[in-house]
């Protein structure tokens, strides 16, 4: 299953992007700058252009991508509605990590422990890939082990984690971390910044396809 790499340092990064977020988006590429999800998947943001995040904590790109993703963030557009879909590619400690995910968004703790997972497993080598290592280290980073416990096997998180096997397989995901845009398409790039300025420039097709009256808005 490939994956791919990270070419800029993070200094480098933060420059490539700022010009990526300013530049004027050129019409996109299909092959080139994007691939074309078929079929087209429903969207659940009715009147908005949803954006995925495929995404694991146990991926490095991914935690490279991470802050990336938030500084976007703060400049998307007022009609994108953002979301992330944790994947496991059927490898059992990212499957664990992809529990985990849901388990602390039900248990309150995601928006205070989301980051500082990624930099447990990546900068501090934590080996954080089962269910009991994972809820020591939420009790011992401020979140509630209990609750984490709690939600890590229960029904609403099984069904979670089914419905994002089921997203990634029908978005065709194989690599990550990977953007898709209304359903449609997935952008491409071989930096962090090509693949933002690659999801730009699809949020904009969109648009214009949806001011042209093609494309859909929603379910």
């Amino acid at each position: 299953m490939p994956i791919r790499p990270a070419f800029l340092t993070l200094a480098a990064l933060a420059l490539s992007l700022a010009a990526a977020c300013g530049a004027t988006a050129a019409a996109p590429v299909e092959g080139t700058n994007f691939r074309t999800i078929t079929p087209a998947q429903p969207t659940s943001s009715p009147g908005k252009i949803e954006v995925i995040e495929f995404f694991s904590y146990g991926c490095p790109h991914c935690a490279h991508f991470y802050p990336v993703v938030n500084e976007w963030l703060k400049t998307a557009p007022k009609d994108v509605v953002f979301k992330r879909v944790p994947v496991g590619f059927d490898r059992p400690p990212w499957v664990n990590l992809e529990r985990t995910y849901y388990a602390l968004a039900a248990s309150g703790d995601l928006a205070r422990l989301d980051g500082a997972l990624f930099n447990a497993i990546h900068e501090q080598h934590q080996q954080l890939f089962d269910e009991e290592s994972i809820a020591d280290w939420v009790g011992k980073s401020g979140g509630s082990a209990d609750k984490f416990t709690a939600a890590y096997a229960s029904f609403g998180v099984n069904n979670q984690v089914a419905q994002a096997d089921k997203m990634a397989e029908d978005y065709q995901v194989t690599s990550i971390p990977t953007m898709t845009v209304d359903g449609r398409y997935a952008a491409m790039g071989d930096s962090f910044p090509d693949i933002i300025a690659n999801t730009n420039a699809l949020i904009e097709k969109v648009r214009a396809e949806r001011a042209a009256g093609k494309g859909h808005a929603g379910k």
